[in-house]
């Protein structure tokens, strides 16, 4: 196959219809980030709040990275009519839309001195809400494309984050622009925001409901530790006791019980023990029951079984069944290497990201460039680097697109700190946003390709919301702290960026040494 003939076989897959959904959706996932993003972001800073308290505000982006911990939910319940009248998949996301839409109305009653708690409350929502709609948008994606050409896969990559830079950036342009109205104030650019989801939201309506036999297969899995559980004659509290362990750690580690009750060394100390210990006991639990996802019941079990045995069975095989059934596939060490490699890689994005618009506004940039350049000429880049770094991806592989992405996205780093040192040169800043909207867009969608082909489509929903999370954690928990390390800094905005840029370092030298068994199943995968 000639060069030019393959490139134009990688234009081929972007005919395909279902690709225009996937962009509508990824426009919808995109832009709840705008309303407890940089919007509020700009609001807060307008309305006089520390770089400190801009940057824990940040904590409620949470949400978007412990969605997994629910997203095995959104595999097997249904949202009651919503469900049954557009599908499992859009029937969740038309919920969440809602639900953010009201929320945003919400906001726009809301005076920031005063009812600072109540926005965060209402942010939090949003955030909960757009971390499920994701959660259903990926399965979506994965489910509608997925195929014994995975090339789709990164093809659908390339219109997600097209879609959700459109949504987040092109869109997210607009209460910048309204901002620099003096008639505009914020409460009422967070009325046109709820507009502009409302309207986003009619797509769900026009897309197609992806047909799977994922429900077959899933009581099959539920049949399996029903039989396991009675075989063994495992007592069904037993089996949810370490699930508790861990539902008790995860808490600990996000929750200040007090200095006057425990020392946060302490607390630290104690959800590690507790964690570790749920984790241990679960394992070796599931060691005992021998259950293999990967195979259908050896025996049709139609005993009646005790109601806890059946509950027991069901918890198991929507919370624990996706988990068992990534590390059955792919072994333990290739899996605990392929998510620590998720964790590490949005590394150098984790401090810049939330600070990005205080530091616009620090070194003398109005509301207006940051709409114009950082929202809309980004947008702009990001889509047209999407569809090349898709491409480049289906020709030459998603590995080689992670290592191009990731050395983009430390230099891009070092030209913010250029600008710290020049100051509000608007040439400087379109030229840096370019280079950032490419390391955006490349990196993107290669890492969203191969999360994508390591999910098991049983589990989409589940498995991609635990990787995706992964690699949300490090930008929204060290994202959180940027204005502190600023401030410690004394405002050294360009040692700032020079720090960030060394971050992407560690993930790009643990990549090359996991580069081999990664590409291998990557292959085995796509066949």
């Amino acid at each position: 196959m000639t060069e030019s003939t393959s490139f134009r076989s990688a234009l081929l897959y972007f005919k395909d219809k279902r690709l225009v959904t996937i962009f509508c959706f990824g426009l919808a996932s995109g832009f709840p980030w705008i309303m407890i993003g940089s919007a509020m972001t700009a609001w807060l800073s307008d309305a006089g709040l520390t770089r400190t308290s801009i940057g824990l505000f940040g904590l409620i982006f949470g949400a978007y990275s412990f969605n997994f911990m629910w997203s095995p939910l959104v595999d097997r319940l249904k949202v009651p009519y919503l469900c049954k009248a557009l599908g499992q998949r859009r029937g969740w996301i038309f919920a969440m839309q809602l639900i953010i839409v009201l929320s945003c109305l919400a906001i726009t009653q809301i005076e920031v001195e005063i009812g600072l708690a109540t926005l965060a409350l209402c942010g939090l929502i949003i955030a909960i809400s757009g971390a499920t709609q994701d959660i259903a948008i990926d399965a979506y994606r994965i489910d509608i494309l997925y195929d014994k050409d995975k090339n789709y896969l990164a093809a659908g990559s390339a219109m997600a984050t097209s879609g959700w830079w459109t949504g987040y950036a092109g869109l997210g342009s607009i209460p910048f622009i309204l901002a620099d109205n003096p008639n505009w104030q914020w409460q009422e650019i967070y009325y046109v925001l709820a507009l502009i989801m409302l309207v986003v939201s009619i797509a769900t309506f026009f897309a197609k409901e992806p047909v799977n036999n994922r429900a077959q297969t899933q009581a099959n899995i539920q049949q399996q530790y029903q039989f396991a559980l009675v075989q063994h004659d495992k007592k069904p509290a037993l089996m949810l006791l370490p699930l508790m362990l861990i539902f008790t750690a995860i808490v600990l580690a996000f929750v200040d019980v007090g200095q006057h009750i425990i020392s946060n060394n302490q607390q630290i100390l104690l959800t590690s023990i507790v964690a570790v210990a749920g984790l241990v006991w679960l394992a070796r639990l599931l060691y005992q029951l021998q259950v293999n996802i990967h195979q259908l019941p050896q025996v049709q079990y139609t005993e009646q079984s005790p109601t806890s045995v059946k509950i027991a069975a069901w918890v198991l095989s929507t919370l624990v069944a996706p988990l068992q059934e990534f590390f059955q596939r792919n072994g333990v060490k290739l899996s605990l290497s392929l998510l620590a490699f998720i964790f590490l890689f949005k590394l150098g994005e984790a401090y810049l990201g939330r600070m990005s618009i205080v530091f616009y506004k620090e070194v003398g940039f109005s509301n207006s460039d940051i709409a114009y350049y950082s929202k809309l000429i980004n947008w702009a880049v990001t889509i047209v680097f999407s569809l090349i770094g898709s491409i480049f991806t289906i020709r030459f592989g998603i590995l080689k697109g992670l290592f191009i992405g990731g050395i983009a996205m430390a230099s891009s780093n070092l030209l913010f700190a250029v600008i710290a040192l020049v100051g509000p040169n608007k040439g400087l800043f379109a030229f840096t946003v370019i280079v950032d909207g490419f390391t955006s867009a490349w990196g993107s969608v290669a890492f969203v390709a191969l999360l994508s082909v390591l999910c098991n489509k049983t589990f989409t929903a589940s498995q991609y919301a635990l990787m995706a999370s992964l690699g949300t954690l490090a930008r929204v928990l060290l994202g959180s702290y940027s204005g502190i390390l600023v401030d410690a800094l004394n405002g050294n905005w360009a040692l700032f960026f020079v720090l960030t840029a060394l971050m992407v370092i560690p993930s790009l030298l643990f990549l090359y040494a996991i580069r081999k068994p990664i590409n291998r199943l990557i292959e085995s995968n796509s066949e």
